[in-house]
């Protein structure tokens, strides 16, 4: 299957962000930045009662942010099929990521879609319980 890389011409998007909060924000932090291996492309404080940060690939086209305030925030998520989903190049590449998961006390956990560990896929939660899901190949 052929795919086009550009983006419609209907929808001429320039970056994509994926934003969510957390009452955990300095572990989420650590667990995407030191432990996934994204970038921090910027943090901000006190912005009208919210801090957070965006953490990234090179160029920041695509970036997760991640925000808390003071009143609080649900953190939690709402079901383990809620994940993000990371394609590596090869699975030695995503090995290297498991390595570094682990020295930060990670332990993978079980999806609950039986696709994932078809494709030979592992899943690590975040803080809050969101899952991260490292599949060692593009499936398309």
């Amino acid at each position: 299957m052929a795919t086009d890389n550009t983006w419609p011409d209907e929808l001429r998007v320039a970056q994509v962000r994926f934003a969510r909060p957390t009452d955990r924000l300095d572990e989420v932090i650590r667990f995407y930045r030191d432990g996934l291996g994204l970038r921090e492309l910027y943090r901000f404080e006190n912005h009208a009662g919210y801090d957070g940060v965006m953490l990234g690939l090179p160029g920041a086209e695509y970036h997760l942010e991640f925000t808390t305030r003071a009143a609080g925030s649900p953190g939690n998520a709402p079901s383990e099929d809620n994940l993000l989903v990371l394609y590596f190049e090869s699975e030695s590449r995503m090995y290297e990521t498991v390595r570094r998961l682990g020295e930060f006390g990670a332990e993978p956990v079980a999806t609950e879609n039986p696709y994932w560990a078809d494709h030979g896929a592992l899943a690590f939660p975040d803080p809050d319980g969101w899952q991260v899901v490292l599949v060692p190949r593009p499936v398309f």
